[in-house]
């Protein structure tokens, strides 16, 4: 596929390994390691053993064992190739387990295939489904530091991310993450002026964030993220200093929503966060959380976020603008210019196999306010939904309308788009495990998708693209179909 003209296809889905094919749910997500912790030795199916500063290249097919934080120094590179599979230890580093960072000061460039991804991941003796969100059998993920100018993540699995930033952890050191407080996402960037893209790949079973962009241009399109987040955390996480495009990802089972929008941070040194996303499948999002919080989409915090034509499916609730109440104020509020609508919201006539309580602000549940269903959640009275203008002291606020043309899901109309393999009435909300056999290609169109040219709905790198490595990347053009992948019939 040449890559310099489209980012999607069905490489997405091309099967990049299993951890497996079953599993007990309730296992996965609360796993209980017991009071012996045992940490399989990375070197025991290693070919090199690497620690401190790499650059370079890392040769195709090859196993790198990972015992000590890397480095790839300011000014440098690192190209991993097709097939290298790299283990990363467990057992931390120092006195206090510090977990093993992938620390990026250059440019890493990974590069695998649809046949042989890179893998990133921990011994195959602890890749098990009991270690999935289990912080004593995980590593400390990428981070890229405010020097990194590039990065490319294409047909990567990145996996067991998430252990505990502890005192003396780099990352908390350069600032980015607090010890004793923060969990690591699987990818993390912090520059600006950096240029990012993360494609075809999978980003599963990490404690935290899929991916917590803090700055860059990025493009994030055509990847699977699976299990994503314990305890509040999500897919995909965008803060100020970001210009994105976010399109054709699948979504599965994020703990808290599969895209959290914020221009939070935003100053002199961190311009205003601007994303596009457009054509995603969000699924089973917001059901591990409990609480008025979380269900798929979350945008605060003056972001300037154009969030169209995206599929959502048995998710919690759905869009939600918190604060939406003081336009154009970067510390908060929301940008006017902003689009969120033109979505579908999915849902099972089944009830779910977790069931939220709704919590107020004295603490306690409301007996019968519980959410049961997906469509109960679409259309709870939720303080954060917004569909209509307000007026203010001072004249008339425009808030945007949201959601005002989006399919929601009744009781009495699904919106069931007859995916080509996937069980919606049977699917569980609790479950994190992806199966590679889904097929996520609705058989019934559903009419209401955005399918115009206004400026808000064209993608940041369509034409232009971002050059990596000497390679020219773009965003793929607006679908005029709900979801990542255009109806069969």
């Amino acid at each position: 596929m040449n890559f310099k003209h489209y980012l999607y296809g069905a490489a997405m889905l091309a099967t990049l390994g299993t951890v497996a094919t079953a599993c007990d749910d309730e296992e996965a997500i609360n796993p209980n390691p017991g009071e012996e912790t045992i940490h399989a030795d990375p070197e025991a199916e290693a070919d090199t053993l690497v620690s401190g500063n790499v650059s370079g290249v890392w040769a195709a097919g090859t196993v790198v064992a990972v015992k000590n934080h890397i480095t790839v120094p300011e000014g440098q590179s690192l190209t991993i190739e097709e097939g290298v599979r790299v283990v990363f230890t467990t057992e931390g580093v120092g006195e206090n387990h510090v977990p093993v960072e992938f620390i990026v000061k250059g440019n890493l460039y990974s590069k695998g295939t649809a046949s042989n991804p890179v893998v990133m991941t921990i011994p195959e003796d602890e890749r098990s489904t009991a270690n999935i969100h289990n912080t004593e059998h995980q590593w400390g993920g990428i981070v890229a530091y405010e020097s990194c100018p590039e990065m490319l993540i294409d047909h990567t699995v990145i996996e067991y991310t998430g252990g505990q930033v502890r005192p003396g952890s780099p990352a908390a050191d350069a600032g980015y993450y607090e010890a004793n407080d923060d969990i690591y996402p699987q990818i993390t960037t912090n520059n600006p002026d950096g240029k990012y893209v993360v494609t075809n790949s999978v980003i599963r079973y990490g404690q935290s964030d899929g991916i917590y962009m803090m700055g860059g241009k990025g493009i994030i399109v055509g990847n699977i993220f699976a299990g994503n987040g314990y305890d509040g955390e999500e897919a995909v996480n965008v803060k100020a200093g970001c210009i994105v495009d976010v399109a054709r990802n699948i979504m599965y089972s994020p703990n808290t929503n599969g895209l959290k929008l914020a221009s939070s941070g935003q100053g002199p040194d961190r311009y205003q966060a601007e994303v596009t996303a457009y054509n995603n499948t969000i699924l089973n999002a917001g059901w591990r959380r409990d609480g008025e919080k979380g269900g798929s989409i979350y945008v605060e915090e003056n972001v300037l976020a154009n969030v169209f034509n995206n599929m959502m499916v048995n998710c919690k609730y759905r869009a939600q603008v918190p604060s939406w109440d003081d336009p154009n104020n970067p510390d908060g509020g929301f940008d006017t210019r902003s689009v969120i609508d033109y979505n579908c919201y999915v849902s099972a006539a089944a009830k779910s196999d977790l069931v939220i309580d709704v919590w107020y602000d004295d603490g306690e549940p409301v007996e019968g306010q519980g959410i049961e269903y997906a469509w109960q959640g679409y259309n709870y009275d939720h303080e954060d939904y917004h569909k209509e203008y307000s007026t203010a002291e001072d004249g008339v606020t425009i808030i945007p309308g949201v959601d005002g043309n989006s399919l929601i899901a009744t009781e009495d109309n699904l919106y069931n788009p007859q995916f080509r393999n996937y069980d919606l009435e049977g699917a569980s909300m609790k479950n994190v495990i992806y199966n590679d056999s889904w097929d996520f290609t609705p058989t019934v169109s559903l009419a209401g998708a955005y399918s115009g040219s206004e400026a808000f709905a064209q993608p940041h790198f369509a034409t232009a693209g971002l050059t990596v490595g000497g390679q020219t990347y773009t965003s793929p053009a607006v679908g005029a179909w709900f979801g990542c992948n255009q109806p069969a019939n």
